[in-house]
């Protein structure tokens, strides 16, 4: 409850995402109505899927590994930004994130993509932009790397993923939804670059 009252947007988002894709672990039916699939959705059926693709996962390490990013950053957030802005956010960042996924697959037939990344990236940046100078801890990393060294790493890796890599895994949606989380966060918080850059200069 305690967790609720905090951050209610993201309490719901977390319960809600983890039910649904426990639901598809035990019913594969559900990924075939929840994906996206740019091929139909390019065509104009299954639009739906933009947004309900973020609320299933492949697998249980999947899920995982964006439910934890999510509990970091996702609560705290949403104090920063308020309810409506956060879930807005997070909203705006499901569809945008797989734009230009929808684009590049238009005529893949086989490509399809699932996942709340690209909304988690979103929630990331935009915290990246209230704490700059904040450590993030990355696994098998013994040290925190400062947040804004942290996402400049991470927008150049899935901008090489996404042109070189096989494995498999959406880039795209993760480098897009890192872009919305900035361009939102700059677009709707008055003063957030100008708190951006005092914190990492340590000036006042």
């Amino acid at each position: 409850m305690e967790y609720f009252n905090m951050a209610p947007v993201a309490s719901l988002i977390f319960v809600f995402t983890i039910i649904t894709s426990l639901y598809a672990f035990y019913d594969h039916s559900i990924y075939g109505k929840f994906m996206l699939h740019p091929y139909s959705v390019s065509k104009g059926h299954k639009v739906w899927t933009v947004i309900t693709s973020g609320l299933i996962h492949a697998d249980w390490m999947h899920l995982f590994f964006n439910m934890f990013t999510f509990v970091a950053f996702a609560f705290t957030l949403e104090q920063l930004l308020g309810s409506f802005k956060f879930g807005l956010l997070y909203f705006l960042a499901l569809i945008l994130s797989d734009l230009p996924t929808i684009f590049k697959h238009k005529d893949h037939f086989n490509y399809n993509s699932l996942g709340a990344s690209g909304a988690i990236s979103a929630v990331l940046f935009s915290f990246i932009l209230f704490n700059p100078v904040s450590k993030i801890y990355i696994m098998f990393i013994p040290f925190g790397i400062p947040a804004w060294i942290f996402g400049i790493i991470y927008l150049i890796y899935c901008a090489y993923a996404s042109r070189n890599s096989r494995d498999g895994i959406n880039h795209d949606a993760h480098f897009f939804g890192a872009l919305t989380g900035l361009i939102f966060t700059i677009i709707f918080v008055p003063g957030i670059l100008q708190n951006f850059f005092t914190l990492l200069t340590g000036s006042r």
